[in-house]
């Protein structure tokens, strides 16, 4: 999507070790102009798909995901990453790596959000080993639901996460698709 490759050009800094910074439009401070664009590139790219619900991991992943389930008219559910007192046992878990964080996190969503007739759309800000996405599908799973999709903001397509989800059958529709990021230059796929 070139507004989100423009923006990234623009408003994107590389930290090095493969890392991107996004905090001026995503995941700090949101552009929702940009977020209501990348929803209906989704829905566009998704076409007559069956969603009956947006599933995202708290918190960057939320601004998206709401904006998507917003163009579909369902409701959007985030995996906490940390079980709320208020939360009963009834929920649906995973175990999730995070690259940027380097620790390890048990995800849940409440059972009586996911249903065995649901067909999901999976929203994430960055796609690089794959970690979250494979935890939401987990839990989406549990549930009994199907996952239409796994939607994501930015990949880093030269880490394996996209393999590890297509070897898993899952569809992968990312915004924009990174080649290489190094300090001075970052090298897109053109889609």
């Amino acid at each position: 999507m070139k507004q989100l490759e423009d923006r990234i050009k623009t408003d994107g800094t590389t930290l090095g070790a493969g890392v991107l910074k996004v905090d001026a439009f995503l995941n700090h401070q949101v552009d929702p102009e940009l977020m209501d664009g990348m929803a209906k590139e989704w829905k566009h790219r998704l076409g007559d798909a069956p969603v009956t619900k947006i599933v995202t991991l708290e918190s960057s992943g939320i601004a998206p995901a709401l904006m998507l389930a917003k163009h579909y008219g369902v409701d959007m559910v985030f995996a906490r990453k940390q079980k709320s007192i208020t939360m009963d046992d009834s929920v649906y878990t995973a175990e999730v790596y995070s690259f940027t964080k380097q620790v390890s996190r048990t995800i849940t969503i409440s059972k009586s959000f996911l249903h065995a007739d649901d067909h999901i759309v999976i929203v994430d800000d960055f796609l690089a080993n794959g970690e979250a996405a494979v935890g939401l599908c987990q839990v989406v799973e549990q549930a009994g639901a199907t996952v239409t999709a796994i939607a994501i903001v930015i990949e880093k397509s030269f880490q394996p996460g996209r393999n590890k989800l297509t070897e898993q059958h899952y569809r992968v529709e990312s915004l924009a698709r990174i080649a290489s990021l190094d300090k001075d230059n970052i090298q897109f796929i053109q889609q």
